[in-house]
């Protein structure tokens, strides 16, 4: 029973400290659409160390939970920004903005809504 009980203290104390590693932190982006969605989460739900990325399409808010000993912020805006988004204070690669669908390029819904492509 003893050995339960010890056991069972080091598991609780082992998993407080590998959730401690975890931060949770949301991003601004400039995504524009459904496609923008699933090209920032398809990627960044493949980099090392991100454990879960979401986009709310509407806020444009990018909630990402990563394991900060793996990667910080900063690496998760930058890559972002490789993808053609701003990403908080970090602008988007101009190159990979323009090779965008129009749809996904900055006010691109809204010119579509308009007849443009």
């Amino acid at each position: 029973m003893m050995k339960k009980g010890m056991l069972l203290a080091l598991m609780v104390l082992f998993g407080g400290i590998v959730m401690a590693q975890k931060k949770e932190a949301v991003i601004k982006t400039s995504a524009e659409c459904g496609s923008c969605k699933e090209r920032i989460e398809e990627k960044l739900n493949y980099v090392k160390g991100v454990v879960f990325a979401d986009l709310n399409v509407e806020s444009k808010e990018l909630t990402v939970k990563y394991k900060e000993a793996k990667i910080t912020l900063d690496e998760i805006r930058q890559i972002v920004s490789e993808l053609g988004y701003d990403a908080d204070g970090v602008k988007a690669n101009e190159k990979a903005q323009k090779e965008l669908p129009k749809c996904c390029q900055p006010g691109g819904m809204k010119s579509m809504e308009h007849g443009g492509h």
